[in-house]
């Protein structure tokens, strides 16, 4: 069993190594090592260990625009979503923002980032509580920055129409704006365009056919599998089949959803999908590569697969991410530790 009840579930619940075979090689490595070299201790590093990231979120927290500018310039793509992600959750960016914007209007980029923290500022308005949950109050603020999210990340598609960046931000404001199916499916579509397979707006494209989020349980499976299937074997896209068996889970009452982890099937889907993508020898890491891997150990974990989650959990050398482990009572480091120890023990 869980060695943490769910969380009761809120509705709003989200270096490059160059070293070929990084998943299963270095799990393995790692699996050999003396004890003492897996025991690192467990931290939530919003960086997770990038120093480019780190001195970004630093110049962020600032207000180092014209420091912090050449980075996002000089990086394009999935590379310039990953920093402009990590910067919109950065308290105070709303405030430089408006100012760089208005000190140089033809700039986009300013504008991308305005754009994108006040998505998360929105969400941080509404907090993770159901919608019964959430007062007058903080729904007014919640739709009055996406609104503004949604003018600005628009504005950005058009005039730098090979960026995927707004296209992924567009995806988390729809969803919260409630805006129709159609919309939700062309944001991806957009984004997917520009960055075929980026992990992501897959990611993106699976909460918002879930259950919770007006979709279903059948579709949020169809999508995540289809995708990974439709990736070159050792693409990080496995991890959308673990991600749909933990949001099931979270669906479920408890005892059902051990043995619904449990069952045959979902360790099968669960083995398949990790050996196709983070634990084959063609898996290359990038920027970000510790979200698979959490995904994968979590699951494993509460699946009872020790030995596998072991694997993972090797690799990822104490390094936190707050998803999924904000699915279980407590802090994500106090979950990922005892996860990680129990099947160390193992």
């Amino acid at each position: 069993m869980p060695l943490f009840r769910r969380r009761s579930g809120g509705e709003g619940a989200q270096d490059r190594a160059g070293r070929r075979g990084f998943g299963f090689g270095l799990g393995k490595r790692a699996a050999e090592a003396p004890a003492a070299g897996r025991g690192a201790e467990p931290r939530l590093d919003p960086a997770l260990g990038d120093e480019t990231v780190r001195l970004v979120l630093g110049q962020a927290a600032a207000g180092e625009w014209t420091a912090l500018r050449p980075a996002l310039a000089a990086a394009d793509g999935a590379e310039l979503n990953r920093l402009v992600g990590a910067v919109s959750d950065v308290a105070g960016v709303e405030e430089w923002t408006a100012r760089a914007i208005a000190d140089s209007p033809d700039d986009a980029l300013p504008l991308l980032l305005s754009g994108a923290r006040h998505v998360t500022w929105a969400w941080e308005a509404r907090s993770g509580a159901r919608a019964k949950h959430v007062t007058e109050e903080q729904w007014k603020l919640f739709h009055q920055r996406l609104e503004v999210a949604e003018e600005q990340l628009l504005e950005v598609a058009e005039r730098e129409p090979s960026w995927l960046a707004p296209w992924y931000f567009l995806q988390i404001s729809a969803r919260g704006a409630s805006l129709a199916p159609e919309v939700a499916t062309c944001r991806f579509e957009a984004a997917v365009r520009r960055v075929p397979g980026h992990p992501g707006s897959h990611r993106q494209r699976l909460q918002q056919l879930s259950a919770k989020w007006g979709g279903s349980h059948d579709a949020m499976h169809e999508f995540a599998r289809s995708s990974m299937l439709a990736a070159p074997e050792g693409s990080p896209l496995g991890e959308l089949v673990a991600l749909a068996h933990l949001e099931r889970w979270l669906d479920l009452p408890d005892g059902e959803d051990h043995a619904y982890l449990t069952s045959p099937t979902v360790l099968a889907d669960l083995q398949e999908a990790a050996f196709r993508s983070v634990l084959h020898p063609d898996f290359v890491p990038a920027g970000g590569w510790q979200a698979g891997f959490n995904t994968f150990a979590m699951a494993f974990s509460l699946a009872d697969q020790r030995k596998t989650a072991r694997l993972l959990f090797d690799a990822l050398d104490g390094m936190v991410t707050e998803s999924p482990w904000h699915y279980l009572a407590g802090e994500p480091v106090k979950a990922f530790r005892a996860h990680r120890d129990r099947c160390a023990a193992s």
